[in-house]
């Protein structure tokens, strides 16, 4: 089921740049979280694709799914890995861009999670994610 995610993308629009490191480092820790994400899905890996999602990312799956998260995000309608194209780091939030693909990640204690995948833009509308937290 596709909903529209409205927070991260109101979120990626007001937040500065900030942080511990260089822009760069950290959109290379977001992006390499993202392709490990990919990667996982694509290998039927469901443990450590849930164990790079964000906590309500993981719980509003297995809500949405009734079925755990392990389950549920292999049978999600997540695109195909695709070449990453861009990332963006805003403070304490990323965006990767893939062909075919954006996600959208938060810093956490333990790094970058994703907190949204499978998003299409659509203009000046918010982002439409088939995976998102609540």
């Amino acid at each position: 089921m596709r909903v529209v995610w409205v927070a991260v993308g109101a979120a990626l629009a007001v937040v500065a740049v900030a942080g511990c490191g260089s822009a760069t480092d950290r959109g290379d820790a977001a992006v390499a979280v993202t392709v490990r994400m990919a990667d996982a899905v694509t290998a039927k890996d469901g443990f450590a694709a849930c164990a790079l999602l964000a906590p309500d990312t993981a719980a509003e799956l297995e809500q949405t799914a009734d079925k755990p998260c392990a389950e549920a995000v292999l049978e999600a309608d997540l695109p195909g890995p695709g070449a990453v194209s861009d990332s963006r780091v805003y403070g304490q939030w990323a965006q990767v861009r893939l062909n075919g693909d954006t996600v959208f990640l938060a810093v956490f204690p333990g790094g970058w999670r994703v907190v949204a995948a499978g998003c299409t833009a659509r203009g000046d509308e918010p982002y439409d994610c088939v995976l998102q937290g609540g």
